[in-house]
C-alpha cells in the first residue's frame, strides 16, 4: 500500500513538470525564435519480490516477480524544427532558413547563440553604429567580432544579402558588400545546447563546438532573409492535446493515491 502511495506521488510530480513545460511552450507561442520543449520520463528502480528460481519439485520458474517504484523526469529536450517566417516592417529583422544560429556576445563576455533575428542598429562608443539584439547585446560577424560600422553609413540604406553580407548602395543605387558579414553557426548536436534564456543558448560538451558556416565547406549553408522573423515552432493544437493528456495522467495518479488510502482505511477498520 505504501509503495502504491509513493508511486502515485512520483507520477503526480512528473506530470506537474510536464504541465509546466507545456504551459511554458504556450506562453511563448508568439516569442520570436523560440524552440518548443518536450518532457521525457524514465521509470524508477524495480523491486524484486521473487527472483527466478525453481519449484519444490525442481521445475524452473522462468520469470521473476518485480514491481516498479514510480517514475521521474529524465530530461526536457528542445525541438529545433524550423519555425514559420513572419513578415516584418523592420529593416533589421532577419530570419534564418536552415540549421544556423546567430551569435551574440553576452554581458559576461561569453558568446551565446540564438535564432531570434530581431536586431537593431545602436550607437557605438566611437560614434559609429553597432548591430545588437533587443537586449543590446552585440551581434557577431563571421569572424566572431562585433559588427561596428563608421558613422558615414546611413542605417536605413544598409541591406543584408542571403549569405549575410552587409551591403551599401553605390552611386548607381546598387547594393555593394562593405566587407562585413553576419555570422551564422551550426552545431553537431543542437539538442545538447544549454538554454540560458527563452531564445539564447550556450555551448556545452554535449552540443560540440560551434561550426562557422563561413569557414566550413562541409556544412549546408543557411539563408538569411531580411524583412522576416522566424516565429515560434510551438503548435498550439498539439500542445493543448498534450496538456489534456498530462492532466488526465495527473488525475489517474491522484486516483491511485486515494484508492490506496481507502484500502488502508479498510485494513485499519478490520482491527475494530
Amino acid at each position: 500500500m505504501v509503495r502504491s502511495l509513493w508511486s502515485g506521488a512520483t507520477g503526480m510530480n512528473a506530470q506537474q513538470t510536464n504541465v509546466d513545460t507545456i504551459a511554458h511552450n504556450l506562453a511563448n507561442v508568439n516569442s520570436v525564435g523560440y524552440k518548443a520543449q518536450v518532457t521525457q520520463f524514465k521509470s524508477l528502480l524495480y523491486q524484486n519480490l521473487q527472483t527466478v528460481t525453481t519449484t519444490a519439485n525442481g521445475d524452473p520458474k522462468p520469470t521473476s516477480s518485480q514491481v516498479g517504484l514510480g517514475v521521474r523526469t529524465s530530461s526536457i529536450n528542445s525541438i529545433f524544427t524550423q519555425g514559420s517566417l513572419l513578415d516584418s516592417d523592420s529593416d533589421t529583422a532577419f530570419a534564418i532558413e536552415g540549421e544556423g544560429f546567430f551569435a551574440v556576445r553576452g554581458e559576461d563576455g561569453n558568446t551565446y547563440y540564438t535564432r531570434n533575428g530581431d536586431f537593431t542598429w545602436a550607437l557605438a562608443g566611437n560614434g559609429g553604429m553597432t548591430l545588437t539584439n533587443a537586449d543590446g547585446l552585440p551581434v557577431m560577424d563571421s569572424q566572431a567580432r562585433a559588427i561596428v560600422l563608421p558613422r558615414t553609413y546611413i542605417a536605413s540604406r544598409l541591406s543584408i544579402s542571403e549569405d549575410g553580407e552587409i551591403c551599401y548602395p553605390d552611386e548607381t543605387n546598387s547594393p555593394v558588400p562593405i566587407g562585413r558579414k553576419i555570422g551564422t553557426f551550426q552545431f553537431s548536436n543542437p539538442g545538447g545546447l544549454n538554454r540560458v534564456g527563452d531564445t539564447l543558448f550556450a555551448v556545452t560538451d554535449a552540443s560540440g563546438r560551434a561550426i562557422n558556416e563561413d569557414t566550413n565547406a562541409e556544412v549546408e549553408k543557411s539563408r538569411i532573409i531580411q524583412g522576416y522573423l522566424e516565429g515560434s515552432n510551438v503548435h498550439v493544437a498539439n500542445e493543448m492535446v498534450n496538456l489534456i493528456v498530462a492532466q488526465r495522467a495527473y488525475e489517474m495518479n491522484s486516483k491511485s493515491i486515494t484508492t490506496s488510502d481507502s484500502m488502508l482505511e479498510v485494513a485499519n477498520n478490520l482491527k475494530r
